[in-house]
């Protein structure tokens, strides 16, 4: 399993724990998770998935009057270290 994946499901179950659910989905260059956030959400609870967010290497929250809240998180793939770094045009 790919590390961003570990991380990703990491970070999803502690947001899990603080009693949000959560979805994590692979993409080509990152995994991503999800998470629907309530309005009830304490304070200690909102400290914690700040803690948990503060793991990936980018997050945000998506906030409507249609839709409520939502918390993304991104954790990026490793870049290779070795091979077609440079990509097709790259001479060694």
């Amino acid at each position: 399993m790919p590390a961003s994946r570990v991380s990703a499901e990491a970070i999803a179950a502690r947001l899990s724990a603080v009693g949000l659910t959560t979805r994590a989905e692979e993409h080509d260059r990152c995994t991503s998770v999800e998470a629907e956030v309530p309005e009830s959400l304490s304070a200690e609870s909102w400290r914690e998935v700040l803690e948990v967010l503060a793991e990936a290497d980018r997050f945000g929250l998506y906030a409507t009057r249609q839709n409520g809240r939502t918390l993304w998180a991104v954790v990026r793939k490793a870049a290779p270290t070795t091979g077609d770094v440079g990509g097709p045009s790259h001479q060694r």
